[in-house]
């Protein structure tokens, strides 16, 4: 199983998230490859190209894009190529998260973040944050 993380997310979060969670997948039996969308699919590249291509994956996708319910094309696009969606949020709209903040919810979220991806069906779509636990949307 693969989760991606978005462009707009940094690059070393997703090969540390790797590093850790790889190893951890063995005594579960639920291996879990963490990857970073440009690395696999190009710097810049856009939704509509690599969606159809993580689609065919079955693999997920955590983002800081919480606007994509404003894309109606974008939200068709990952329901029909039943992409899993895991939406990090910031403390407010105007205000992101910082490095450590994206680990700290990151790793407090993903025991349950794991369990879906192998789980349930999608596609599906929750939100999270460094408060509270997931939330379906």
């Amino acid at each position: 199983m693969k989760i991606y993380l978005d462009e707009n997310m940094p690059r070393h979060l997703a090969e540390g998230f790797h590093t850790l969670q790889y190893p951890e997948g063995f005594k579960k039996k639920q291996l879990i490859e963490v990857r970073y969308i440009p690395t696999i699919y190009g710097a810049g590249v856009k939704d509509v190209d690599w969606i159809p291509k993580v689609g065919k994956e079955r693999a997920c996708v955590i983002t800081q894009d919480v606007n994509i319910h404003r894309r109606k094309h974008e939200l068709e696009l990952y329901n029909k190529n039943k992409i899993g969606m895991f939406f990090l949020r910031g403390p407010s709209k105007k205000q992101g998260l910082s490095i450590w903040q994206m680990v700290e919810a990151l790793a407090k979220n993903w025991p349950e973040i794991s369990e879906k991806v192998h789980q349930e069906k999608r596609p599906f779509a929750y939100t999270f944050g460094l408060k509270g636990k997931l939330k379906k949307i």
